[in-house]
């Protein structure tokens, strides 16, 4: 049996693909900062979107999207302000925030998932 984080990253590559066929321009994996970690960062038309992978075989633990709840969105906040920080990009980006579920083998894109910077 293949641990969390094998499963993580191969759900990660997953979702990367499924990104840069509907359009996405992918800028960074994995970005990680003393404040956390952001799956994917992209680019979407004139957006900077920031990507949660949720990965879920069953339904026993909630939907995909459930999981990222109020804390892991603060957390992805402040990941996501030292990116702008660190990259020079300035406070005027439009910028998203959106969730890929992975159930199975369905792939599910929840634009604007949670609010925005």
């Amino acid at each position: 049996m293949q641990n969390n984080r094998k499963i993580g990253a191969e759900k990660e590559r997953v979702a990367k693909e499924y990104l840069e066929k509907e359009g996405f321009l992918i800028e960074e994996m994995n970005f990680r900062c003393s404040f956390g970690e952001i799956d994917i960062i992209a680019r979407e038309k004139n957006y900077l979107v920031f990507l949660e992978v949720k990965f879920r075989s069953s339904y026993r633990a909630g939907t995909p999207a459930e999981a990222v709840d109020w804390k892991k969105q603060k957390k992805i906040y402040k990941v996501a302000e030292y990116y702008l920080y660190h990259y020079h990009i300035p406070r005027n980006q439009p910028c998203r925030f959106d969730v890929i579920e992975i159930e199975k083998d369905v792939i599910t894109l929840i634009r604007n998932a949670f609010g925005g910077l």
